[in-house]
């Protein structure tokens, strides 16, 4: 079975407070685009569960990979035989795509169905926020207003089809924790709740 994970974009970004456990709260919309990796599981004869990887490097061991931490959490849930998996990364690094987080939810829904275990939306999300905080957005795989620490998610009615999307990604990779240590939290005078709901051609003063 294959699949093919998808990237998401923040319309807007407000850091609004610094949290007790070192993150912060933020207000921004998650909006899913179609640039994909490929995703695809096939039976093994092996003893264990192998991964490989093409595409744009993965900097990071096989066993940290988010794609086998999705296989780990659902195999908690139910009994996985072996798995041959192919991961092909064409999602950037470092650019707030959530790359990573969609391989990872897109693995549990792959599971789900491959497995025929018939767990609901909501214990896949369930599962995905073990996994990172964005994880859960892209189960469902549509547009919300996300607070909290990026994980608390609310339905926004918003459709960019007939828009063209110019997405530029320089050769340069930004450490979220260092991006947000330079940032002042404060409120926004607007809310993105209210600016979204503006004529797109306002997006450009508010957001």
């Amino acid at each position: 079975m294959i699949c093919f994970p998808n990237a998401k974009i923040n319309l807007g970004l407000h850091i609004v407070g610094k949290r007790p456990d070192g993150y912060h709260d933020i207000e921004t919309l998650f909006y899913p685009i179609p640039i994909q990796d490929a995703l695809e599981i096939t039976p093994s004869e092996e003893k264990e569960h192998t991964l490989t990887r093409s595409g744009i490097p993965v900097d990071a061991p096989v066993e940290k990979d988010l794609v086998m931490k999705a296989l780990r959490a659902m195999q908690r849930q139910v009994a996985i035989p072996p798995l041959s998996i192919h991961l092909l990364k064409k999602i950037p690094f470092g650019a707030g795509l959530g790359g990573g987080s969609a391989d990872a939810a897109f693995m549990l829904r792959l599971l789900n169905n491959y497995l025929q275990a018939n767990l609901s939306t909501a214990q896949l999300e369930e599962i995905a926020a073990t996994i990172g905080a964005d994880c859960p957005f892209f189960v469902r795989n549509k547009p919300v207003f996300a607070t909290g620490i990026g994980n608390i998610f609310e339905p926004v009615e918003l459709s960019l089809k007939g828009y063209y999307l110019c997405l530029i990604k320089p050769p340069v990779y930004v450490s979220t924790a260092d991006a947000y240590a330079h940032v002042t939290p404060a409120r926004p005078a607007k809310s993105l709740q209210e600016i979204v709901r503006m004529p797109i051609s306002a997006w450009r003063e508010w957001m």
